[in-house]
């Protein structure tokens, strides 16, 4: 049977109004009939005439009009076609199994990809996977952000359900259907991030350089000729920030405030901060070469916060040693620079005033609770024994909190653990000092400045009054809101620190042998032999030792290694991997050794000794880690190396622990970081 269309709803409707008229009209000519036959006959006739009138154009123009109207929708959905087709907006439909089944020219354009239909989308733009796609049921929209080329686009997803469309359908089976097409729009928000970036670009960062060795640099001059090398340090540093279109401000005889934008920072970045290197080059005449420190304060939400950002940073700067440049950001703090000793200061004007402000707060308080860091080394408990000593010459009750400890430090503890002249909880756990601390103790940390590697973490926030002595370089993470804090990485030792402290305590103090060894063994041990990191001050603190006590041969058998250590160390030793010319590389893997860590770290000081090796590495596995003791003697400074695997230290000693990795990739590791920082020129 042939079918046509036919037309429905107003349409119809509108076509067929004549012949419902001509009905009313045949109507209308009966009533007139009725009335008079004559009008009626003459109307009947006009009826008949408009009746066949309208018949013969309904019948004939219904096809043309239906022609038409097909016609017109034909090239209506060719229009809207073409449209989407050649919108800039690039859009793609996409299957529920990822494939691409239409796209229009602009997506084509985007992607850079012709002929994308029947390919998944994945392989057109591999950064965008199936798990991004809203292919759950609940899901019906996502979005996410994607660069192509040049091109940063904001992507959204939408998913359009086919079921609708399927129930109305006469040949498709709607039962049990959800089918569905995942519409895709690509938003360019390339020009949108320019100028988001050209805003952060200009935003305001905040910097302050301060001269390292002023004083000490002036009086290495002629005193004509200071002013002199004052006005080129100026000129320099005022080019140099010139330089970058930025402002430079002298505050004080060694300190500037500099404002810059934040793209400068990343320019100085690029640079490596060679203000560093450049104001060395200053000399006339000068037996010491100058140097600087710089804190620059970045992305905090007000300039105000940048400032403190700069302060924060400058100090982190000092405290690390000077000569290098310190970027604080409200989440990372970034370290430039820093590869020369720090110049040890001659007076002790500033250990005088720390020993003075010690003393009133041990005296404020009835009791005092000493404590290291966690494993402890000769040092660290010989510089315990000191503020034990001190607290004691001041009559407060003194506690020195240590956990466990390793072989080598069981002669010293013993010296004091069976001596009847000290009390028997001289040395407690922690538990122990937990019960005992509170609002009335005033609690010395030594030889740490991180509190997450502390003995006893929890003191730091029982305790209100804390005290900070530590010869380590400071790291971001540092003890904070400390009553007193003496952190001097020029020092060699705590023990030395401790033992200047001591001279100024009291006049007439009397030092016990037992305790004098034990500092001044934490001053050998950390200057290896006074081979390291000694200056004047050392020599003079081991003096001062030795005037009440010390004895420099009990202090040698302390240290003497039984053979299955020396026969390890000997072995690290000679299987050091020469890597670059310059770095000795060792493992350290004993059998019947108690502490292969120290093994490794005498073994890195050994490995110093051969011509040409500028830092040596030694790694031990111990524990389910990997330890890595890191030394050098002037030229490269292990503390940053160590910094960029997780640990820290000194600019000559310093180590790092490495886990969830063996040996080899350890080695791996370690060598890919030394790679990396010397093309980066950053050792």
């Amino acid at each position: 049977m042939k079918r046509r269309l036919k037309m429905k709803g107003r349409m119809k409707s509108y076509l067929q109004f004549t012949l419902y008229l001509g009905v009313l009209l045949a109507g209308v000519n009966f009533v007139v009939f009725l009335v008079n036959k004559t009008a009626g006959l003459i109307l009947a006739c006009f009826t008949l005439f408009y009746i066949a009138i309208v018949l013969a154009l309904y019948f004939y123009n219904k096809p043309l009009f239906m022609n038409e109207m097909i016609s017109f929708a034909t090239q209506y959905g060719q229009i809207q076609k073409c449209i989407l087709r050649e919108l800039e907006l690039p859009y793609a439909l996409i299957d529920d199994t990822g494939k691409v089944i239409w796209h229009n020219n602009a997506f084509e354009r985007a992607i850079g990809k012709p002929k994308g239909i029947n390919k998944t989308i994945t392989s057109l733009v591999p950064e965008i996977t199936k798990e991004q796609l809203p292919l759950g049921v609940e899901e019906t929209e996502s979005e996410m952000e994607l660069s192509i080329e040049n091109s940063d686009y904001q992507v959204k997803f939408k998913r359009i359900s086919l079921r609708e469309m399927a129930e109305n359908s006469d040949i498709i089976d709607a039962a049990n259907y959800d089918g569905f097409l995942i519409a895709m729009y690509l938003f360019d928000q390339t020009a949108l991030h320019l100028a988001l970036q050209e805003v952060d670009d200009q935003s305001l960062a905040v910097g302050l350089i301060y001269l390292d060795n002023y004083d000490e640099a002036l009086e290495s001059v002629e005193e004509v000729r200071r002013s002199l090398l004052i006005a080129l340090i100026d000129r320099k540093v005022n080019k140099y920030i010139a330089g970058l279109d930025g402002i430079s401000k002298k505050l004080e005889k060694d300190k500037y405030l500099i404002i810059l934008r934040k793209k400068a920072v990343e320019q100085l970045e690029e640079n490596r901060y060679d203000l560093l290197e450049d104001v060395k080059t200053v000399n006339i005449g000068n037996e010491m070469a100058v140097t600087l420190s710089i804190g620059i304060g970045v992305d905090g939400l007000t300039y105000a916060q940048n400032y403190e950002f700069a302060r924060t940073a400058i100090d982190l700067a000092l405290g690390r040693g000077g000569d290098q440049a310190v970027v604080k950001t409200p989440t990372n703090v970034t370290y430039y620079g820093g590869k020369s000793q720090q110049i040890e200061k001659n007076t002790r004007v500033k250990a005088r005033v720390k020993a003075h402000a010690l003393k009133e707060i041990i005296t404020s308080k009835d009791q005092v609770l000493v404590m290291g860091h966690r494993n402890p080394d000769v040092d660290c408990f010989g510089a315990a024994v000191g503020i034990y000593r001190i607290a004691e010459t001041l009559e407060r009750r003194c506690h020195i909190v240590m956990g466990e400890y390793n072989s080598t430090m069981e002669p010293l503890v013993d010296m004091f653990k069976n001596n009847d002249s000290y009390e028997p909880d001289m040395i407690i756990n922690n538990q122990q000092a937990i019960a005992m601390a509170g609002s009335n103790v005033v609690l010395v940390v030594v030889d740490v400045n991180r509190p997450g590697i502390t003995e006893c973490p929890e003191l730091l926030r029982i305790c209100k009054s804390v005290v900070v002595l530590d010869h380590h370089r400071q790291s971001t993470d540092t003890i904070e809101n400390a009553t007193l804090s003496y952190v001097e990485p020029y020092a060699s030792s705590a023990c030395e620190m401790v033992s200047e402290i001591l001279q100024y305590t009291s006049d007439n103090i009397k030092i016990k042998n037992e305790e004098a060894d034990c500092m001044y063994s934490g001053i050998v041990l950390d200057t290896n032999n006074f081979m390291s990191k000694t200056g004047v001050r050392t020599f003079e603190a081991a003096a001062f030792l030795r005037r009440n006590g010390a004895d420099v041969t009990r202090v040698r058998k302390l240290f003497r290694e039984n053979a299955i250590d020396y026969k390890a160390k000997a072995d690290a030793v000679s299987q050091a991997e020469i890597y670059r010319n310059m770095f000795a590389i060792s493992v350290c893997s004993p059998e019947d050794v108690n502490e292969p860590t120290v093994v490794g770290a005498q073994a890195a000081n050994e490995l110093l000794n051969i011509k040409g090796i500028k830092a040596s590495f030694i790694l031990t596995e111990y524990q389910g880690k990997i330890y890595i003791s890191a030394r050098s003697i002037d030229e490269v400074n292990v503390q940053i190396i160590m910094e960029r695997l997780g640990g820290g230290g000194h600019i000559s000693s310093a180590g790092a622990q490495l886990e969830n990795v063996g040996v080899e990739e350890a080695v791996g590791v370690l060598k890919d970081t030394l790679d990396r920082m010397l093309d980066e020129e950053a050792i």
